[in-house]
């Protein structure tokens, strides 16, 4: 079912999301392109992305706010690991700060996007979440801030025996907030953010929890409070503080990243002798000591060692070990072991979606990103004015969604300035592709196929390194030969034979 109407409605750049990455993205656009039209388009009811999506016991950060901050907008809580809705509040203020509200259309999701290089322009097939109505929406730029999950549902295995248990089983994705698991024998399935994350959180009523993983993962302490910063803040104005503590910690982030990479065994026995130390003695060093160098996965970051501290009280403990079945008590492992339990967190990880799951086509041929490389980190081989924000995984997402913006807004400004309609990354310099992300994580290797490609070489190749992509993203010249400019046609909402032709579709 489609809205009719005498004319498309046309803006000059459609954000999709409005969580961390899509507030961040308007408020660039409004400061460094101010006579831009736009719009925020969000599939949910209220802003906040990740931080209003998820509500289990403890969610947080696993970065520092200092860094996951935005550059413009100085983080003035005490705590320098925030919880999910310390988070989701920095958002809205930010959002309120720079009138950004106004512009997003909540329940409203891009399912469908098709570019005319005739046009010059990109149509957009919106569907209302709540009744299923669809209509059109033009732009000359799309950037989409969708992340890189499925909000819908987290990616779920099927386990032995399931339906033979007598508890719950619940997934950290779909976690009602009000949820009471009070007394509750606990065993959570996982070893990642959000497994590290919980344990220690449902201490707080469960009777006992277990975190149940196949492997380890390394765990790393990060303290809460920050002396230096409560120092500066006696003595310095806010925003000079947080510039400090952010330059500070981009440094430490990247000292330990290169330390780890460069000298694994090393780093390795650092970080297992650190976890150690916080741990009951005797105690079997096997559940935080993964197979894998530090960094192959992403490290885990438990603020004040409160998961160690948990583990030494005696209301949580390990198992690593391989499940065997589900029994109607709880679950039976390999070794022959039976953990009890009322309730069954599955922290099994994400579902990876790209671009919010919409379809995606270039002059009526679809265009499949798994199979294109991405033009430093951020627009794509062969597609026109089409840009995407996509984060750090050895550092805070919020590092590289900063640059990622500031590089487009530079890119919008360059294409005004010389009258340019369209912008369209080649690999004029033969790159190669290779792996967009060189990380083991199940999910990323789940996502094999969905995820474009890096490259070789320069514009292609992607750095997890903030200095260097400060250099290419925002130093960096626009108009690089691996980027076409052209004038084209202009754009106009008036109805064209296109949008014609996408009105009949839906």
């Amino acid at each position: 079912m489609t809205e009719s109407s005498q004319a498309v409605e046309h803006l000059d750049v459609v954000i999709i999301g409005a969580g961390l990455s899509g507030i961040g993205a308007a408020c660039h656009l409004q400061k460094q392109c101010p006579g831009k039209r736009y719009a925020i388009i969000e599939g949910r009811e209220s802003l906040g992305g990740t931080w209003d999506l998820f509500r289990y016991p403890g969610i947080r950060s696993d970065s520092d706010m200092y860094t996951l901050g935005y550059n413009f907008k100085p983080w003035t809580s005490p705590k320098g690991i925030a919880d999910g809705p310390d988070i989701r509040q920095y958002i809205t203020e930010a959002a309120a700060e720079h009138d950004i509200e106004r512009k997003i259309r909540f329940s409203q999701k891009v399912v469908k996007a098709q570019w005319s290089s005739e046009e010059s322009r990109w149509l957009l097939t919106i569907k209302q979440t709540e009744t299923g109505v669809e209509k059109l929406l033009s732009c000359n730029f799309l950037l989409c801030c969708t992340g890189y999950y499925n909000y819908a549902a987290g990616y779920r295995p099927e386990f032995p025996g399931e339906s033979s248990f007598k508890g719950e089983i619940k997934h950290p994705q779909q976690w009602d907030e009000n949820y009471d698991y009070s007394g509750k024998r606990v065993v959570v399935i996982g070893s990642g953010a959000t497994a590290v994350t919980l344990v220690p959180a449902m201490t707080d009523k469960a009777e006992h929890v277990t975190m149940l993983q196949r492997s380890p993962s390394y765990v790393m302490t990060l303290p809460q409070d920050d002396p230096m910063v409560n120092g500066l803040r006696k003595i310095l104005p806010e925003r000079w503080v947080y510039r400090i503590t952010r330059g500070r910690n981009i440094s430490i982030s990247w000292l330990i990243y290169s330390y780890c990479r460069a000298f694994p065994n090393a780093a390795r026995k650092l970080i297992i002798n650190l976890a150690r130390k916080q741990l009951p003695v005797g105690y079997d060093m096997k559940h935080f000591s993964p197979s894998y160098n530090p960094w192959d996965e992403r490290l885990c970051a438990v603020p004040d060692g409160d998961l160690f501290a948990a583990i030494s009280t005696g209301k949580a403990s390990v198992a690593t070990d391989h499940i065997d079945t589900f029994t109607e008590t709880g679950i039976r492992l390999k070794s022959g072991e039976e953990l009890e339990a009322d309730l069954i967190v599955t922290a099994t990880g994400l579902d990876v979606q790209m671009f919010g799951g919409m379809e995606l086509e270039v002059d009526g041929k679809p265009a499949v990103m798994g199979e294109r490389m991405c033009y430093r980190g951020v627009m794509f081989e062969g597609v026109p004015n089409l840009g995407m924000t996509f984060g750090y995984t050895n550092a805070s997402w919020t590092l590289k969604a900063d640059l990622i913006m500031e590089h487009m807004c530079r890119v919008l400004n360059h294409m005004d300035e010389h009258g340019y309609r369209q912008c369209t990354p080649h690999n004029v310099n033969d790159a190669e592709h290779t792996p967009f992300v060189d990380m083991r994580s199940g999910y990323i290797q789940r996502a094999a196929g969905k995820i474009p490609h890096q490259g070789s070489k320069r514009p292609w190749k992607l750095y997890q390194n903030y200095v260097l992509d400060m250099i290419s993203l925002r130093l960096g010249r626009v108009d690089d030969p691996s980027l076409e400019f052209t004038r084209g046609k202009p754009s106009a909402p008036a109805r064209t034979q296109a949008v014609e032709q996408a009105e009949e579709v839906v």
